[in-house]
C-alpha cells in the first residue's frame, strides 16, 4: 500500500514528478515500461495523464449557489433519473441472464417472448433516462457559464468620480447599466440619439457605461443649461480596460459577433443581461419597456426588467 501511494503522489502532481527516484522492484510491469521511455517522451506521458482535466471548467461556488437558487429542483430530477436507470439497467441485467437461461433450455422457450419485452422496456427506460439526465446536465453547465460570465462582468470595475472607484455588482438593485461598446464616433451617435430620452432614462435607473475600442476619449458635448442630473447618465468609466475588453471579446466569440462591431448591452437591475444587439441601443424601446423607479409603479414592477438571455 505504501509503495502504491508514493507511486499515485508522484504521478498525479503536474510539474514534472522525479519518477528516477522510485524502487523499479516495487513498480507493475506497465509502469516499467513507461518508465523506461526516453525522458522527453516520458514528461509528454505524464503530463498528458496529469493534466487531463485541466481544461474542465472550474466554476464559483457563488455560480453554484445561484444555479442552485434559479433552478432549485434541478439536482433532485437528476438524482431520481441516474436512480431510475441504475434500476433500470439492473433489471436488463436480470432479463438478460433470464434470456439466455430460457435459449439454452428448450422448456422455458415459451416465456421467451415475455422476457424480450421486458427486456426492450428496461433498455428502453435506460435510454430515455439517460437522455434525460444529459439534457439536465448540458442545461446546468450552460447555466453555469452564462453565471460565471456574469460573475466576471460584476467583477469589473467602474470610475464614478475622480475619488471613487466601485465595481459593477455594487450597481444591483440601484441600476440598470447599458454598456456601449465601439469607437468614439458611435459612442458620440449614441449619446446624441440619447439626449431626447434623458429624463425618461433616468427616472428608469439607466445608467450607460461607454467602451470605446479605438483608444480615443469620446467628446460628449453638454449643453450649458443642462442640469447635473443630465449628466449622470453618461457618468460612469469603465476602468482597467485591458479586463474590459478580454470580457467583451468573449462576448462577442460567444455571440458570432465580429469582433469590430458595435455592439450594446442592457443589464437588468440584478445585474444579469437582458438584451444585447449590434449597432446603436433603442432608448426609445428602453423608455417604453422598464418601468420607473418612482411614483405609482415603484415596488409592484421592481426587477420587471424583462426575461434573462
Amino acid at each position: 500500500m505504501a509503495a502504491m501511494a508514493l507511486i499515485t503522489s508522484s504521478l498525479i502532481s503536474c510539474p514534472n514528478p522525479n519518477i528516477h527516484q522510485l524502487k523499479p522492484n516495487l513498480l507493475p510491469r506497465s509502469l516499467k515500461q513507461s518508465l523506461s521511455l526516453r525522458k522527453p517522451e516520458r514528461k509528454q506521458l505524464v503530463s498528458r495523464i496529469c493534466c487531463s482535466t485541466a481544461n474542465k471548467p472550474d466554476f464559483s461556488s457563488t455560480a453554484k449557489i445561484r444555479s442552485e437558487v434559479l433552478s432549485p429542483f434541478r439536482s433532485v430530477r437528476m438524482f431520481f433519473y441516474l436512480a431510475f436507470a441504475a434500476s433500470a439497467t439492473l433489471g436488463g441485467l436480470i432479463a438478460f441472464t433470464q434470456l439466455i437461461g430460457a435459449l439454452s433450455n428448450p422448456s422455458r422457450a415459451v416465456g421467451v417472448l415475455d422476457i424480450l419485452k421486458g427486456l426492450g422496456i428496461d433498455l428502453a427506460a435506460v435510454l430515455l433516462f439517460a437522455f434525460l439526465y444529459t439534457r439536465e446536465n448540458s442545461a446546468k453547465n450552460a447555466q453555469l457559464e452564462k453565471l460565471s460570465r456574469e460573475e466576471s462582468l460584476s467583477n469589473l470595475r467602474l470610475r464614478v468620480d475622480e475619488k471613487k472607484v466601485i465595481p459593477v455588482s455594487a450597481l444591483r438593485g440601484v441600476a440598470r447599466l447599458v454598456i456601449l461598446v465601439g469607437p468614439s464616433s458611435f459612442l458620440v451617435e449614441s449619446f446624441r440619439r440619447s439626449k431626447p430620452f434623458t429624463e425618461a432614462l433616468l427616472d428608469r435607473a439607466v445608467l450607460v457605461v461607454p467602451f470605446a475600442t479605438d483608444g480615443d476619449k469620446p467628446d460628449f458635448e453638454f449643453e450649458e443649461d443642462d442640469e447635473p442630473r443630465n449628466k449622470r447618465l453618461w457618468q460612469l468609466t469603465p476602468v482597467y480596460t485591458s479586463e474590459w475588453a478580454r470580457w467583451i471579446e468573449e462576448q462577442k466569440k460567444l455571440a458570432n459577433v465580429p469582433i469590430d462591431s458595435p455592439v450594446y448591452l442592457s443589464l437588468r437591475m440584478d445585474g444579469r443581461v437582458r438584451g444585447s444587439g449590434v449597432g446603436y441601443p433603442p432608448w426609445n424601446a428602453f423608455v417604453a419597456q422598464l418601468p420607473p423607479m418612482k411614483g405609482m409603479w415603484s415596488g409592484i414592477l421592481d426587477g420587471m426588467d424583462g426575461r434573462v438571455l
